[in-house]
């Protein structure tokens, strides 16, 4: 009895102090521990286990398992479920699945928790089949499966586009009597609204407010990011004030997700608020923080200070992504800036970026803005890559340009590779031929047109 409740008071105190990230400590406790006879068992070690792969590294956690065995100590459940766990966190997802294989080859029983990790890891790697296995194998076996079960279930089918199966599950679970959690009713939402199913995700909102339920910061940042993503601002911008009413803490995410909406409907002044609050709440920038700050100022002719973000950006030790560079190219080329634009793109090249054909219609469609149409033909020509919205960015200033015959050879040309241009531009052409008397060539268009729509 002695020695029982010694090792639990040894436990306590290892756990205590792993807490404290004081790892070297709790091994000289374990040392002084068994110099007094007070022994470790499988709880002290799991302790350690989950300990070193949290503040150290996995290995140093996995380590840990021959410490056990060479004392004569057989790891449990739990040693393994530790282990899995930490390897899923650091997105070591073949690994989880690797120690799950281990757990059985050594005769341990797993769990219900074991199982949803493993869930977990196979939606993560995209295998929501083997995910729906392994979810049959707990509901149809001796394990009764937990909310956590469900939960990982529904926000895996939501993540990997099973919107409506995930929403089946939900209602036949409950039918069954399952009550959702917030975290079941945020899946939901989150993957309804990736769906663009508005409707449905109202409906479940209604339902979530109905159960009682009060709206957290994910909640809101979910739907809020959805109406802006759908176009409707003015219901994103309700949930923001309303967010802010209820005393909920912004994160940097749901800022930049207010500030692209608002920089995209022409509201500057309002996203210009909106990062001053974002600064004086403290929050550090992430690169997705910057990159908005950079289209702000971009947008407001501000080169120069979103030049100066680029230097902000290394001494944060961040990484411009080639999404940053595109953003300044776009920017030099509003500005009228084209020589500039190409060797910021050349210097993206030599960054190793490789070929940027965002930045290149950017280039592209500046130039047929700013009337350089010939010089925009010239690129166009000299580009070994070109997608649908190179041809349509062309055609489309061609059409600026009145210069409808050549827009016409040029659609046509877009046609027969299998692209696709927007019916509204191609209405522009039809119309600017038969603005400019060329009747007989607009029919002779329009044929082609219904030509490559049968053949594609």
């Amino acid at each position: 009895m002695v020695t029982r409740l010694s090792t639990k008071i040894l436990n306590i105190c290892i756990a205590s102090i792993c807490k404290s990230k004081q790892l070297d400590k709790a091994e000289t406790v374990i040392v002084d521990g068994i110099r007094l006879g007070v022994f470790p068992d499988v709880v002290t070690y799991n302790t350690l286990i989950d300990a070193y792969c949290r503040f150290v590294s996995f290995d140093a956690g996995y380590s840990v398992l021959y410490r056990m065995r060479e004392a004569g100590i057989i790891p449990d459940v739990v040693s393994y479920n530790t282990l899995i766990s930490a390897a899923a966190r650091k997105c070591f997802l073949p690994k989880s699945l690797d120690l799950f294989d281990e757990m059985l080859q050594r005769g341990i029983n797993p769990d219900v928790w074991s199982y949803n990790i493993v869930m977990h890891c196979l939606f993560k790697i995209g295998k929501p089949d083997e995910a729906n296995r392994v979810f049959m194998d707990i509901v149809l076996g001796e394990f009764r499966p937990s909310p956590a079960t469900y939960n990982v279930m529904i926000n895996g089918l939501c993540k990997n586009g099973y919107v409506n199966n995930a929403l089946s599950l939900f209602r036949n679970l409950q039918r069954h009597g399952f009550v959702p959690q917030v975290l079941t009713y945020n899946a939901l939402i989150n993957g309804l609204c990736k769906a663009r199913r508005m409707g449905a995700a109202r409906s479940i909102l209604r339902e979530f407010r109905e159960m009682g339920y009060e709206l957290n910061a994910i909640t809101y940042t979910t739907v809020m990011k959805c109406c802006f993503q759908c176009s409707k601002f003015e219901e994103g911008l309700e949930i923001l004030y309303e967010m802010r009413s209820k005393g909920y803490t912004f994160d940097g995410f749901a800022y930049c997700t207010v500030v692209a909406a608002l920089i995209k409907t022409g509201r500057i002044e309002e996203a210009n608020e909106i990062i001053e609050q974002m600064q004086s709440n403290g929050i550090e920038p992430d690169l997705v923080s910057y990159n908005t700050l950079i289209n702000l100022y971009c947008r407001q002719g501000r080169l120069e200070d979103a030049l100066k973000l680029l230097d902000e950006i290394e001494k944060e030790g961040l990484e411009c992504d080639k999404y940053t560079h595109t953003i300044i190219i776009h920017g030099l080329c509003m500005a009228g800036n084209f020589v500039g634009a190409q060797q910021h793109l050349n210097y993206m090249n030599t960054l190793g970026f490789g070929f940027n054909l965002v930045a290149v219609n950017c280039i592209l469609d500046g130039l047929g803005k700013a009337g350089h149409i010939d010089h925009a033909m010239r690129l166009f020509e000299a580009m070994e890559v070109k997608d649908a919205f190179t041809y349509t960015i062309l055609v489309h200033n061609l059409c600026r340009a009145r210069r409808f015959l050549s827009a016409s050879k040029l659609l046509v040309s877009c046609l027969k590779c299998g692209f696709k241009i927007l019916r509204s531009t191609q209405r522009a052409v039809i119309d600017g031929l038969i603005s400019i008397g060329f009747t007989n060539e607009s029919r002779k268009l329009k044929s082609k047109i219904r030509l490559a729509r049968f053949l594609h």
